[in-house]
């Protein structure tokens, strides 16, 4: 336990975090259902914590170094546990949003604890071992995590995929506590919490203008008075980052064309690969009428595909060029969701397999790839910054990308069978439906929403990879006994420091 106590707990807590990302995408129909909830309270229960997420991550991290990773970490798993154990009480929507978004706070501080606190417990051949291991697990908890939801939603009940975060989370405090050892970071750093405000602000703002532009209209006063706060909110950002003496980013690093084009590819990859998945899973629950388990089942091709091509890929492509293997899994994402808009009222499951296998074989590629090339992109001693820069974006990306799919999807639908009834189809109730809207013409409108969110995820997904081809460039490298290829590749310590 000495080797594997500070792995095993580090890892746990991560799947655990990582994996509420995705779990929640099954059960969204039963959550209708019981809580009476809107399209848009469905919309929030996986923003709140993917925005919580996002925005706090770089904030918590910097608070991590002065106070105490370790001590971080167990606030955050306790934080975690208490708000799940709120999402599986929850007696209605606005709780449940609530205890999201607290979630999504403790989620923040173990995801920026993670590395630091790997790189305190191991070094040399250990250190790469542990790294590896940590990887495979980010990667797998965000596929499965439909899987695991379909499994305790159709069997004790959506609310079970809270519970079972309360006894993981014992587990990963205990272990903690008796393997993990307490580090920091550099003793003169000031946490910049105006930027984190800011940042919070932003993103939050808006994405809620998104999600309310579908209900009540774009050019709504309520809709533009929150894009002006985002815009305000984000010069904001921009103007307390230049004058923080520890800023949450160095916007400096925002002029090197490769890793700006990094973190584009990060936004775009989370919105393409998984934004417009919980909306596949509503429609085929309450439109085709498949059980949470045949409908996680359905999306199967895309964790099955990603975990094999990540693991052949990561040796048959070891030294490629990062730009061509992130580039050319977004273009294969976004081929992916493009192939998917075909769906029409008589389409059945089949009809999203082969684009499901080609974004997944898009996934992964992107996956492995992306923090290593943020890294080698920016000097080596912003290398913790730009690691959890990259994972801030990715999340951004999955909170932005479910708000606008969801407003195409919507918008699509309206077209064919109105306002309320488009809103109520595809927050789960086609079901109540019935009576003023036939179940053809609900099948018809939710395939051509389906249609439209696919070909926005589709462009998303075409228009990252174009940009990562286009502004990643590998320099070759002056070190003495390495060939230009290899310098350029960052080592996986790099990830631990900064």
């Amino acid at each position: 336990m000495r080797t594997w106590g500070p792995l095993t707990a580090v890892c746990l807590g991560t799947f655990m975090l990582l994996l509420d990302v995705t779990i929640v995408v099954v059960a969204l129909p039963d959550m209708a259902r019981a809580l009476d909830a809107s399209l848009s309270d469905l919309q929030w229960v996986i923003d709140g914590y993917a925005l919580a997420l996002a925005a706090l991550l770089l904030g918590v991290g910097a608070a991590a170094d002065v106070l105490g990773r370790r001590r971080i970490q167990i606030a955050g798993t306790v934080v975690f546990a208490l708000a799940s154990l709120g999402c599986g009480l929850a007696s209605n929507a606005e709780v449940l949003v609530a205890a999201r978004a607290v979630q999504g706070f403790g989620a923040a501080a173990m995801f920026a604890t993670t590395l630091p606190l790997l790189g305190a417990a191991y070094q040399g051949k250990r250190r790469s071992m542990a790294l590896g291991v940590w990887g495979a697990v980010s990667g797998g908890a965000a596929a499965l995590g439909p899987i695991f939801g379909g499994l305790l939603t159709e069997g004790p009940g959506w609310r079970w995929i809270f519970f079972v975060n309360l006894p993981v989370s014992v587990a990963a405090v205990w272990l903690t506590l008796r393997w993990v050892p307490e580090s920091k970071g550099h003793a003169a750093r000031r946490v910049d919490w105006a930027g984190t405000v800011t940042f919070a602000l932003f993103a939050g703002a808006l994405t809620y203008a998104v999600v309310r532009a579908s209900a009540v209209g774009w050019t709504s006063g309520r809709t533009l008075v929150t894009f002006a706060v985002a815009a305000l909110s984000l010069i904001a950002f921009v103007v307390v980052e230049r004058r923080a003496a520890h800023p949450l980013i160095d916007l400096r690093l925002l002029r090197k064309p490769a890793f700006t084009g990094i973190l584009l590819g990060a936004i775009g990859y989370n919105a393409a690969a998984f934004a417009v998945i919980p909306y596949f899973s509503i429609w085929l629950q309450t439109v085709l009428g498949m059980s949470p388990i045949r409908g996680s089942l359905v999306l199967l091709p895309l964790a099955a595909t990603s975990f094999v091509v990540a693991a052949v890929g990561g040796k048959l492509l070891h030294g490629a060029p990062a730009r061509y293997v992130i580039g050319g899994g977004l273009l294969l994402i976004g081929a992916g969701c493009l192939a998917m808009a075909v769906l029409d009222a008589g389409s059945s499951w089949r009809a999203l397999v082969p684009g499901l296998t080609l974004a997944g074989i898009g996934t992964g590629l992107v996956a492995p790839a992306l923090a290593g090339a943020a890294l080698a992109a920016v000097p080596q001693e912003n290398a913790g910054m730009a690691g959890g820069a990259v994972n801030t974006f990715r999340q951004l990306g999955y909170a932005l990308g479910v708000a606008v799919f969801g407003t195409v999807l919507t918008s699509r639908m309206q077209d064919a069978i109105g306002h309320d009834a488009a809103h109520t189809a595809a927050g789960g109730g086609a079901a109540a439906l019935r009576g003023s809207v036939s179940a053809h013409e609900v099948r018809d409108a939710f395939a051509a929403g389906l249609n439209g969110a696919s070909l926005t995820a589709g462009a998303v997904g075409l228009a990252a990879g174009l940009a990562v081809l286009l502004m990643v460039r590998t320099k070759p490298a002056s070190v003495a006994g390495q060939t230009p290829s290899t310098a350029a590749e960052p080592t996986p310590e790099k990830a631990l420091q900064g």
